[in-house]
């Protein structure tokens, strides 16, 4: 009897052994008799990882597994939403730049024409410009290498141009009238990058300030202009948001706090793993009670909608234009060991009323969200107020103004696009490339006579006794486009508009360029006749107009 229960104590222990060895036995047949399947539980990035394993220890050819990711990675994160995005590390310099507020370079804006890199401008006190190079000139050669022919693109043009500060580059150039090559070595600097392109008067009391975008210098730029206005005597302001596609959020707070009393909400973030953050005036502007108007269309998106949001939701502004493009998605970057990155949406931005002002999108299918612009304007929306859809629910705002969630800023007061004057003819010249390459070519072969003509009015007057129409008539129907008289007489003030605009560009500056534009444009006589009436402060709702929204 004790022998049996001693060979029952031990019972357990040759169970387990006998499991360990069944395992064991398992493992060894599994491996080499089941296809060479992992022998791992896989998750999800197991499963990743492995794959690429796989593919590089057994495909058939040899395979580049860097390259795969590549192009694995701007792959996964469509799945996710339109705006998580992935940047090579060839690309992340250039992705950057323009917000950074500066990047080192020779200081040039160039186009390439014929297969060669032409000067369009230089700019002032720059590089090139302290080297002697002039707007006009060809650049043939950098470095003792030739620099022309179809292989030269703008992504090459820009690697080789830019560079670390105070490095050196030997550029070869045709200058207009010359056989010969002018050398010139440029030693690279800092060349800043403004985010802030116009500032100047409309009237004799507004003032009018372009943002660009919305960059690190974004903020002290705006100080600088309202400095400049503050000279000429402003009283009422206009900022100008049109074809802003966003930029950093910390620039659009700082600028809305200019103009906002104390304690008062500007926007907040939230997301799953991103709990509400607020951010909130602080009392310290120093522009709190000026009347102030802010213009918007289907290209102001991300940083220029928080603005917008902030300044309309407060009731401290009136918002001018059209329905902005509706992107209240907050992106974090992600930096990698290669210097890669990644922009991963992190959380929602709501403005102060609580609306998320997110188009509608499908996760993984991003070409209705991508041709949502065209679709609008199929629909009429860029024309006709009654054609906006609103997506959201409805909000109110301090004074108990409706405003909507889901799609974008609706503004206070529309402004439809003006396609009166639009013909087929119009519309080819202007898309297909024809006006800037007639502009650019013009400018190129009569750059002497035109600098004649320092200020906008000289250079307004000039192009006008020039018919510049008729010019532009001639050369597109030498380059494929017939001419259509007819067309041409029904669209002749967009034509000149536009084929002017873009002479004063290449001659003058942004700057100069905006103020052409903005001389008869139907948002900024809105917004002078806003002023004049003394609208730019919302005023609540009548009672009667409460009562038939409720009813």
């Amino acid at each position: 009897m004790p022998n049996r229960k001693k060979s029952y104590r031990f019972l357990p222990i040759l169970m387990a052994i006998s499991v360990v060895v069944g395992i064991l036995i398992g493992t060894f047949y599994a491996n080499h008799f089941s296809g060479n399947r992992l022998s791992i539980i896989n998750t999800g990035s197991n499963k990743l990882n492995n794959l690429l394993h796989i593919v590089d220890d057994q495909y058939v050819d040899t395979v580049d597994v860097n390259s795969l990711v590549e192009k694995a990675m701007p792959q996964i994160l469509g799945e996710l939403d339109p705006h998580s995005v992935y940047i090579s590390a060839k690309d992340v310099q250039q992705a950057t730049d323009d917000l950074r507020g500066s990047f080192s370079g020779v200081g040039i804006e160039f186009t390439i024409r014929h297969d060669t890199l032409h000067v369009q401008q230089v700019i002032s006190n720059g590089p090139a410009e302290r080297a002697g190079l002039i707007a006009g000139d060809k650049i043939v050669q950098v470095d003792g290498d030739n620099f022309t022919g179809k292989t030269l693109t703008n992504e090459e043009a820009m690697h080789r141009l830019k560079g670390p500060k105070d490095t050196k580059v030997k550029l070869g150039v045709m200058r207009f009238g010359e056989k010969k090559i002018r050398e010139f070595t440029v030693t690279r600097g800092d060349i800043p990058t403004k985010s802030v392109t116009a500032t100047y008067m409309l009237d004799s009391e507004t003032g009018y300030i372009r943002i660009k975008n919305f960059g690190e210098n974004t903020y002290p730029e705006l100080l600088i202009a309202l400095a400049r206005l503050a000279q000429q005597g402003f009283k009422n302001l206009t900022i100008d948001l049109r074809g802003n596609t966003g930029g950093y959020l910390q620039s659009a707070v700082q600028i809305a706090n200019e103009f906002l009393p104390k304690n008062r909400l500007i926007v907040y973030t939230q997301g799953r793993k991103s709990p509400r953050q607020e951010y909130r005036s602080d009392g310290r502007g120093s522009y709190q009670h000026i009347p102030l108007v802010v213009l918007i269309d289907e290209g102001s998106a991300s940083a220029s909608e928080i603005l917008a949001g902030a300044i309309q939701d407060n009731d401290r502004g009136t918002i001018i234009g059209r329905r902005s493009f509706g992107k209240g998605l907050v992106q974090q970057p992600i930096e990698f060991a290669d210097h890669s990155m990644i922009r991963l949406t992190i959380a929602r931005y709501y403005s102060p009323s609580g609306r998320c002002i997110q188009k509608h999108y499908t996760a993984g299918d991003n070409k209705d969200y991508e041709d949502d612009l065209i679709t609008r304007y199929e629909h009429g929306e860029f024309f006709s107020q009654d054609s906006i859809k609103h997506e959201g629910p409805a909000y109110k705002t301090s004074l108990g103004r409706t405003v909507y969630g889901g799609g974008g800023i609706t503004p206070d007061i529309f402004v439809a696009e003006d396609t009166t004057n639009i013909t087929s003819y119009y519309k080819q010249a202007s898309m297909s490339g024809l006006i800037i390459q007639f502009a650019f070519e013009y400018t190129d072969n009569n750059r002497q006579q035109l600098k004649e003509y320092t200020t906008l009015d000289d250079m307004e007057r000039y192009l006008k006794k020039l018919n510049t129409v008729e010019l532009f008539a001639s050369y597109a129907d030498q380059h494929g486009l017939k001419r259509r008289n007819l067309m041409i007489q029904k669209s002749h003030k967009m034509l000149e508009r536009y084929i002017n605009s873009r002479l004063v560009y290449n001659m003058m500056s942004e700057e100069a360029w905006t103020r052409y534009l903005n001389e008869d444009d139907p948002a900024i006589l809105e917004t002078l006749k806003v002023f004049r009436e003394n609208r730019a402060f919302p005023a609540a709702p009548k009672k009667e107009e409460q009562q038939k929204k409720v009813a």
